[in-house]
């Protein structure tokens, strides 16, 4: 692979990330005292709300920072190597993790009677888009286990 690509994916998951952790530090929470502010009667949710989200950010990160390393490893021409198969291993665990705590944040909000719709949709297209990188590494995970063993029984025969 051309060291150009995985320059243009470092960049783009680098900026993700930079993306990401602003909102985090700038947006949500004034957006959680906004809408204390005009839901009075949910301002009680803000808290618990802004930790949940701060929560899904931990694997968000974790992951993140397993596409960068598995983008080194291509660089360095190491992509079929164990260090390959645990880091898509990782990602694909972090993906579940953050598939699982927003249905548990969405039904704890509809527990209090707080699921407005558009969070709704918000939150399902990121169950949605949670799974499909979890399944999507998954199925990368396995064809890469594959073709090392494939690699090592060729290793074994010359």
């Amino acid at each position: 692979m051309k060291r150009g690509s995985t320059i243009f994916l470092k960049i783009a998951v680098f900026l993700i990330g930079v993306i990401v952790l602003s909102l985090c530090i700038f947006f949500l929470p004034w957006l959680a005292n906004d809408t204390a502010e005009m839901f009075p009667e949910f301002a009680f949710l803000q808290y618990p709300v802004l930790l949940g989200l701060y929560l899904t950010t931990i694997p968000f990160f974790v992951a993140l920072y397993q596409a960068i390393r598995l983008l080194k490893l291509i660089d360095n021409e190491d992509a079929f190597s164990e260090s390959s198969v645990n880091s898509l291993n990782l990602i694909k665990y972090c993906a579940i993790t953050i598939s699982i705590l927003y249905v548990i944040g969405s039904i704890l909000l509809m527990s209090q009677s707080a699921l407005h719709p558009g969070i709704a949709i918000i939150g399902f297209i990121i169950f949605f888009a949670s799974v499909v990188i979890a399944v999507f590494a998954g199925v990368l995970q396995k064809l890469l286990r594959n073709a090392l063993d494939i690699k090592s029984e060729n290793d074994l025969t010359v």
